[in-house]
């Protein structure tokens, strides 16, 4: 195939490689310079966020993404506990916390740290645990002659600290009322 492969990279393999390929018509040449990235992990390009909303019953992933070579060992904590894979809460190999059947008990500050041969970070973010949406008046199906208007009532409960949006859907594709008003108009009930 005419690959060359470097595994278990040095500094010392920094520099610029050339690729000759000949044949009995001739020789050509193809070059490319080959740089070795090493860092500590850092925060600043990518903080982890400051808020993080849950909904309770549900599920969440609260990533950890610094800017780090070579990657990345990670561990989480919540306040002073450290954090381990259980039944709940997983800590995925790119440094992800992930949480489920969300509690009261599941908020608080989360930290999440990473360390290389290089150095180390890390970064907090506060979860907080909101009542789930749920749908507490579906859609039913319509039988509606041609030509007769139809009306379609969806209701749901949610967190009122949290805004609530209706997108409908015919298909699969989103309704855009603006510029379907002639034939869908959208009622809301306060």
């Amino acid at each position: 195939k005419g690959e060359l492969r470097i595994q278990s990279l040095t500094f010392e393999d920094a520099g610029m490689y050339q690729c000759i390929a000949e044949n009995t018509h001739g020789i050509i040449y193809a070059n490319a310079e080959l740089k070795i990235v090493a860092s500590p992990p850092t925060f600043e390009l990518n903080p982890m966020k400051k808020k993080i909303l849950a909904a309770k019953g549900g599920r969440v992933i609260i990533e950890c993404k610094p800017k780090a070579a070579p990657k990345p060992k990670f561990s989480w904590s919540k306040g002073t506990e450290l954090l381990v894979n259980g039944s709940r809460i997983r800590i995925w190999d790119d440094g992800s916390l992930e949480i489920i059947n969300i509690t009261k008990l599941d908020e608080g500050r989360y930290t999440c740290f990473a360390e290389n041969n290089r150095g180390k970070a890390n970064s907090t973010g506060v979860l907080e645990m909101t009542e789930a949406t749920r749908i507490t008046l579906a859609p039913l199906n319509v039988d509606v002659t041609v030509g007769e208007n139809a009306t379609m009532q969806c209701i749901a409960s949610h967190d009122p600290t949290l805004d609530l949006t209706f997108i409908w859907s015919l298909n699969g594709f989103v309704i855009d009322f603006e510029k379907e008003h002639e034939h869908y108009e959208r009622n809301v009930m306060v």
